[in-house]
């Protein structure tokens, strides 16, 4: 792993975002799974959650300039282009790829390995998310991965909405710490 590399695995994702393409990689890398996952629960299908993916992520790479890091974090923004393209896609009836078009993305080849890897949730991410205190799992899998408000959690966890808001902070900062970790 190249200095600059290493670098950008430990920057945070406004600055990915305006590091070129490398740093484009490694936001990648950093968020691919944990978005996978999410749309794989949506969508019931690993293939439609894959092709889903790729559209939001060249729709991120050609908008990166415009992210905003004062009005959220990168893993928010990426998710709301991923909620946009995903209610799009399914009142048409079909994956937009506009983005992946107008970026000369070719489609997605699944192998059976990848299909199944997604539909088993696999990824360090996801793995990480057990080894995490089952109060955290619960914030976590319910805010991240199942797209709940903070005030329904709260509610259905019986604590309140900043409890919950710590929970998921703490955890998915445990999880980014592992992944970031020296092996």
């Amino acid at each position: 792993m190249t200095l600059r590399r290493r670098r950008l695995e430990g920057a945070d994702d406004a600055a990915l975002l305006a590091a070129g393409a490398e740093g484009y990689s490694v936001f990648y890398g950093r968020h691919a799974p944990v978005l996978l996952g999410w749309l794989r629960k949506r969508t019931g299908q690993a293939e439609l959650a894959a092709d889903v993916a790729a559209e939001t992520f060249a729709r991120a790479l050609e908008g990166r300039a415009s992210f905003d890091p004062a009005r959220g974090d990168g893993r928010s923004w990426l998710f709301g282009i991923a909620r946009n393209v995903l209610a799009r896609s399914l009142h048409r009836g079909r994956v937009e790829e506009d983005a992946r078009r107008r970026l000369g993305m070719e489609p997605l080849q699944l192998d059976d390995a990848s299909l199944l890897a997604i539909d088993e949730g696999e990824g360090p991410a996801i793995a990480l998310l057990s080894s995490l205190p089952p109060e955290q799992v619960h914030a976590i899998t319910g805010r991240v991965l199942e797209d709940q408000d903070y005030e329904d959690l709260a509610a259905g966890l019986a604590c309140s909405e900043s409890v919950i808001r710590k929970r998921v902070s703490r955890g998915l900062g445990a999880i980014r710490d592992a992944m970031e970790a020296p092996r």
